[in-house]
């Protein structure tokens, strides 16, 4: 406009000046005269070209055609800028004046703006569109009437399809209700010998497993390596471990080794639905789901046993719950079953109690008091699984957080060590004065956990003991208090006594609910009591990829151990194997072994291609 009017000083100005200022107050009025101004300005200036010998462009719209061509545009559902009309000059033009187009409100478009385009007329500009949701009166924090259990925990941030986190749950799954017992599935050959929750999850299944055999050298190399021998032929295998992508590895390298396997899992919310899709698809015949019922949980176990031409020979279990299935109600399949493997503290106390009361039928290794099972899987697992599982859940701050873990062994230490590093104030309680020691040589205050209960902010059982947090505890803890578990059973935290009519239980989000007492205050209990960290969140691959192949190991040497070498007891793993595991191990790290000469190794009175350590050594 200061460029027009500089140009045509005195029409232009009071034009403006009459239009915009005295006539403001009708707005129908001020437009007409921005568009009159417009238009006048069009004019002088192809007059002012042609009069230097460019050949007359056709008239511009007048002011009339031009309100009712506005009016037109502001009542239809979309708008859409006008064309400018064309201009027609002669074969040898004059440059036109190069100059913006000039932009101004207007005022029949609800604060809309219009461009005058360099021959004059007046185009509207495009208008944004305003975003409309389905269904406008549904309130934000209405819970939908079909959700599935991830849909809920993660109905604000959902992440794409296409891609799925090794996770606790990142495990999608549809919103029908329907439980799996009532669906009839098949994969693509036909098979429908499994129950999962739903079986189009298969690819995405298997990017999950790609990824973890990345991050599991040694399995994938006991995989080449003894994939010729098949050393476990005629191995029918039931397994009862966590359902994730890492044993999913585990199950594809047993059955390249020979064996034929039948899985159910350990833990009723550690399932990945999306990998058991994936092994049903392979052909595998798994049972599981994230979110099963107890009574689901148990028909999952009897499926894998309880199965017409089909009996188990080995055992691979998480927790003894398979065991125990077997032993209670088909105590004849031991006659067949060559041994068992275990790999949790609740599983193999279960061991030692039967071996003691002399009812355990068959050898049984011992995995979890392996040495790379408690200095890795215990310690350095549970030292970063231990943040993520409770980042996921509350977005905890943990620098200042006054925090109590009750147990000090491998994965108390593991706990521990990550929460200092984080800035909190760490207790420990502990039964053990050796491990009570430890606890106060590397900084930590020991206590009794009811010296600090009314104070602090979190409370972690890693004991594998039961009632370690009874109600008494709970009911004297600060509001607000977040309760978690990171030992393998549900029995550390008094969760039954939690489920009395003067308590509310309000679901956050998956895994994540409050208990709030009858004078407002609430607790915050993650996995109903359960292991956090593979209920919640993920564990390290790589960390599972050393237990794994333990387990792996276990299997091979049980199975084909000559009769009498093993017998009806738990035994640990030979500490050859031990070193073997590590061995696999340490070429992802570029790692160098030093070797003994023959003269270091007659010295030291050792083998020198080991074991290096005797049996009673503590790493």
């Amino acid at each position: 406009m200061v460029l027009c009017a500089a140009r045509h000083p005195t029409v232009l100005i009071r034009s403006c000046v009459g239009s915009l200022c005295w006539k403001k107050s009708t707005v129908r009025f001020a437009a007409m005269s921005v568009q009159a101004v417009a238009t006048k300005m069009a004019e002088v200036e192809l007059k002012d070209v042609a009069g230097k010998g460019a050949s007359p462009a056709i008239s511009p719209l007048t002011p009339k055609a031009e309100e009712k061509k506005s009016e037109n545009n502001s009542s239809s559902s979309s708008a859409a800028a006008v064309e400018p009309s064309p201009v027609t000059t002669a074969p040898n033009p004059v440059k036109m004046p190069q100059a913006s187009a000039m932009k101004r409100p207007d005022p029949q478009q609800n604060g809309g703006e219009a461009f005058v385009n360099y021959d004059g007329t007046v185009a509207e500009a495009p208008r944004m569109k305003k975003i409309q949701f389905a269904d406008q009166k549904q309130e934000f924090n209405k819970r939908p009437t079909k959700i599935s259990r991830r849909s809920l925990s993660r109905s604000i941030s959902q992440s794409s399809t296409d891609s799925y986190s090794s996770a606790a749950s990142y495990t999608d799954s549809s919103d029908d209700e329907t439980s799996p017992r009532d669906k009839q599935q098949k994969n693509s050959k036909g098979n429908a010998d499994f129950c999962i929750k739903n079986i189009k999850q298969a690819d995405f299944g298997r990017r999950e497993i790609e990824i973890a055999e990345q991050e599991m050298p040694a399995l994938m190399a006991l995989r080449k390596r003894a994939q010729g021998e098949k050393p476990l032929a005629g191995a029918k295998i039931v397994g009862c471990t966590h359902i994730t992508a890492q044993t999913a590895v585990l199950m594809e390298t047993l059955s390249a080794l020979g064996a034929q396997c039948r899985w159910a899992a350990c833990n009723i919310y550690s399932t990945q639905n999306e990998v058991a899709a994936a092994l049903a698809e392979g052909g595998f015949s798994v049972f599981a789901w994230k979110g099963e019922s107890e009574d689901d949980f148990w028909w999952c176990i009897d499926r894998c046993v309880n199965v017409e031409g089909w009996q188990p020979n080995m055992i691979l279990d998480d927790g003894g719950d398979l065991t125990h299935w077997i032993y209670k109600k088909y105590p004849n399949m031991f006659k067949k079953i060559k041994g068992i493997v275990e790999e949790s503290v609740t599983g193999v106390h279960r061991l030692y109690q039967l071996s003691k009361a002399g009812k355990l039928c068959v050898p049984a290794m011992n995995v979890n008091d392996s040495v790379t099972k408690q200095k890795f899987d215990n310690l350095y697992c549970c030292r970063e699984s231990i943040l993520d599982g409770l980042k996921r859940t509350t977005d905890v701050m943990f620098g200042g957080k006054q925090v109590v873990v009750c147990g000090y062994g491998e994965v108390g230490k593991g706990c521990c060590a990550a929460l200092k590093a984080m800035g909190s104030i760490v207790y420990v309680t502990e039964i053990d004065p050796i491990c009570a020691l430890q606890a106060c040589m590397d900084g930590f205050r020991l206590v009794k956990l009811n010296e600090v209960i009314r104070q602090v902010d979190i409370v972690i059982t890693c004991t594998g003991n039961k009632n370690v947090v009874v109600r008494e505890y709970m009911d004297r803890m600060k509001n607000g208090c977040i309760v978690c578990n990171m030992g393998h059973s549900n029995t550390e935290i008094d969760v039954a006594s939690l489920r009395t009519p003067e308590l509310t239980w309000e679901r956050v989000r998956s895994q994540v609910d409050h208990v709030i007492w009858p004078d407002g205050k609430r607790i915050v209990l993650l996995a109903e009591g359960r292991l956090l960290n593979l209920s919640c969140s993920t564990v390290p691959t790589f960390v599972l990829s050393i237990t794994a192949t333990t387990q792996a190991l276990a299997l091979i040497e049980l199975y084909n151990a000559p009769e009498g070498r093993y017998k009806q007891d738990v035994y640990l793993l030979p500490k050859k194997m031990d070193e073997y595991v590590a061995s696999l191990h340490l070429p992802t790290f570029d790692a160098h072994l030093t070797e003994l000469s023959d003269e270091q190794a007659k010295y030291l009175g050792l083998n020198k291609n080991g074991p290096f350590k005797p049996n009673y050594y503590r790493y």
